[in-house]
């Protein structure tokens, strides 16, 4: 894996903010993902250290003491160098149920309008490809999803909406994505999942992590109603795939 010439600034007193090329790539996501796993298994363990990766930038917060920053980007540069090699952490691919009955895909006719795709064409489209979770914030659990095909790209609505149900999918610009929760929110609505991601009272609250892959699958409003229960209830596996490294 090449190296990618890496701009490192402070973020206040008790952050370091490590930037790559601003472009959204997957081998550059790889490499954020590999120097992440290099620094957490080898370099900053039980250190205070809390590391966020996403899209083309690692955000490293040290939560007990303040940074000396010309110290730290001067070993960060250094490890950065010795990172060579690292296998990332297991990857998985997470299948997702989502029903795009127009009750829950409240901007489906007008996607259809503006792509000139029909409704059953963009669900076609849709739930066709793999998209790989670039980043995860916004709302806690909001994943943003990368790998949308072009036809299916659309601005975000001119004027957002007060409240975006729980587990609305949408489509904004070149991503697609989930709201873990009931939010104001721009994006295009064209279905909801009927089960969660994210549950605050786990130990680790968000089942994905960033470097995994989602792919959606269409199902009924009698199997939406269905799973939902099952979610509810704490009985529905999500599908989930070991990606080979």
């Amino acid at each position: 894996m090449k190296p990618y010439p890496l701009s490192i600034r402070p973020y206040g007193l008790r952050a370091v903010l490590v930037e790559w090329p601003s472009t959204v790539d997957e081998a550059i996501l790889e490499d954020i993902l590999c120097f992440y796993r290099y620094l957490k298994t080898k370099c900053l363990k039980d250190t205070g250290w809390e590391m966020i990766p996403a899209y083309n930038s690692l955000t490293l917060v040290q939560n007990y003491k303040l940074v000396d920053f010309k110290n730290f980007s001067a070993k960060l540069k250094k490890w950065y160098a010795e990172k060579s090699g690292t296998i990332p952490e297991q990857r998985y691919l997470w299948r997702l149920p989502v029903c795009y009955d127009l009750d829950f895909g409240i901007d489906l006719e007008l996607a259809s309008e503006k792509l000139r795709l029909s409704v059953p064409e963009i669900i076609e489209q849709h739930t066709a490809h793999v998209y790989r979770v670039y980043g995860i914030g916004f709302l806690p659990g909001f994943m943003y999803l990368g790998g949308l095909p072009e036809s299916l790209e659309i601005t975000r609505k001119e004027t957002p909406r007060l409240k975006v149900a729980k587990g609305a999918v949408g489509l904004a610009g070149k991503q697609t994505g989930i709201y873990p929760q009931e939010s104001p929110g721009g994006w295009n609505i064209i279905g909801n999942c009927p089960v969660s991601i994210f549950n605050a009272k786990e130990d680790h609250p968000c089942l994905v992590s960033v470097g995994d892959q989602i792919q959606f699958y269409s199902i009924s409003r009698a199997e939406y109603d269905l799973h939902k229960i099952e979610g509810e209830v704490g009985i529905y596996k999500i599908e989930k795939l070991k990606i080979d490294a």
